[in-house]
């Protein structure tokens, strides 16, 4: 009977089925739904742009000071070109591996909008930052002079700096640390996406997949440990970077999708209320809808359930489910 009901109103139920949520059935609508998003993108980068290329705040530093700045001036460990790569690149490929199996554009939409917003957000921040503080690096004194023979102002004793003017204007943008922040913001998204997907707190004890949500947070963690190591940054400045990426990821990640540690925390919020408006649609469309739009919602909760656990357990299930459901009963 229900093979029956279902195939009679298959064509009036496409945004409840699954696997049928793809960018080339719902792609442009939501690329029209978040024009203005994409535009706010747009504008982001011109503002980092614009603060990579304005100089820095000169902040006063004394031959007495020089102590501290004379650590060598070394290469990148982690060159820059490599930060995107770490920060928007590896999270992008799992977002497309999980909808290539999904098959769910919201998720794919959702996953990379948040995670160019977190990047973004922060690296506007962080280069804000940077130009107001103007905090020298470690490597300071051989920006300043390259020939070893430092030159100070006889009444300040300020530096009077002989070396190249972008490799000293470079040095005056210790804090906090870019690479960190950018490397929390972009793996700290995908932590907590990671954690979503996997449902790490499902209190089911499966410790397990901690190591796959902490995976991401290690890379970030050894990024900022190498800036420290390049003599690039002060410890301080790498602990700041990585606290302002990841606090700034967390707030991109709940603009989009659920806490992880939510029941619904599987799947964007869009996602979601796109289920409710298709149910409203097919009561719209037929009395006897309501029955056939049950068992397509206990598809979709069996398709998240861990494989041990195939039946519909209303006290396992989403809270925005067991809503949908509660509509339908008599």
């Amino acid at each position: 009977m229900w093979t029956n009901l279902s195939e009679q109103f298959t064509d009036k139920m496409p945004e409840i089925q699954l696997g049928t949520h793809t960018v080339r059935s719902h792609g442009a609508r939501l690329a029209r739904i978040h024009m203005h998003d994409w535009l706010i993108l747009l504008l982001l980068v011109v503002i980092e742009v614009v603060l990579n290329v304005i100089e820095p705040f000169r902040r006063f530093v004394g031959q007495e000071m020089m102590t501290d700045l004379k650590h060598p001036l070394q290469d990148n460990t982690v060159p820059i070109w490599a930060v995107p790569i770490i920060a928007i690149l590896i999270p992008v490929i799992v977002f497309l591996i999980y909808y290539f199996i999904r098959k769910d554009v919201y998720d794919l939409h959702h996953g990379i909008l948040g995670l160019l917003f977190a990047v973004l957000i922060t690296g506007v921040m962080t280069d804000a930052i940077k130009d107001a503080v103007g905090r020298p690096r470690p490597d300071f004194y051989w920006r300043c002079f390259p020939d070893g023979k430092g030159v100070f102002d006889r009444n300040t004793t300020g530096v009077l700096c002989t070396g190249d003017k972008n490799v000293i204007k470079e040095g005056y943008k210790s804090f906090p640390s870019g690479h960190t922040s950018w490397s929390f913001a972009g793996l700290g998204f995908l932590a907590l996406y990671l954690s979503g997907k996997i449902r790490a707190f499902d209190q089911r004890g499966h410790v397990a997949k901690l190591c796959i949500v902490f995976l991401p947070l290690l890379i970030a963690a050894l990024v900022g440990v190498s800036r420290v190591d390049d003599y690039w940054h002060h410890w301080q400045d790498v602990f700041a970077g990585g606290l302002l990426g990841l606090t700034i990821a967390s707030f991109c990640y709940l603009q989009f999708f659920p806490a992880p540690y939510l029941i619904d925390g599987w799947g964007p919020h869009a996602y979601f209320q796109m289920l409710s408006e298709s149910r409203n649609e097919v009561q719209a469309l037929s009395p006897n809808a309501n029955n056939i739009n049950m068992q397509q919602l206990e598809m979709e909760s069996a398709y998240i359930q861990p494989q041990h656990q195939m039946r519909f357990d209303t006290q396992d299930s989403s809270p925005m489910l067991n809503r949908l459901e509660s509509g339908t009963r008599i």
